[in-house]
């Protein structure tokens, strides 16, 4: 199967999809929300592509190369963000981005 070659990659990429929705839900229950909305919007994009990715790998997609070079840069920027705030769900998905990027 296409995925097994990828299995760590594919958990490493669920790991931090978990860590930006979960810094996302929580950064919704903040105070300010307006002031965290492109915050919140890059948590939402780096979610998404990392739970892209994962499906790409597991079904071998011919364009998997292409969505991880997206994915890292994604994955980048939302972990310079993350690491810009103290809160313990930000410094979380910090590490995981920090780890696809």
């Amino acid at each position: 199967m296409a995925h097994e070659q990828h299995r760590q990659l594919i958990q490493t990429l669920h790991e931090c999809m978990e860590a930006c929705n979960h810094c996302y839900d929580a950064c919704l229950k903040e105070e300010d929300v307006n002031m965290m909305a492109k915050f919140i919007r890059l948590d939402r994009e780096c979610a998404d592509i990392c739970g892209f990715l994962e499906q790409a790998l597991m079904r071998g997609s011919p364009f998997s190369s292409d969505l991880a070079a997206v994915c890292a840069k994604i994955c980048e920027a939302c972990g310079n963000e993350c690491q810009k705030h103290d809160h313990e769900h930000c410094q979380r998905c910090a590490e995981a981005c920090k780890e696809i990027a």
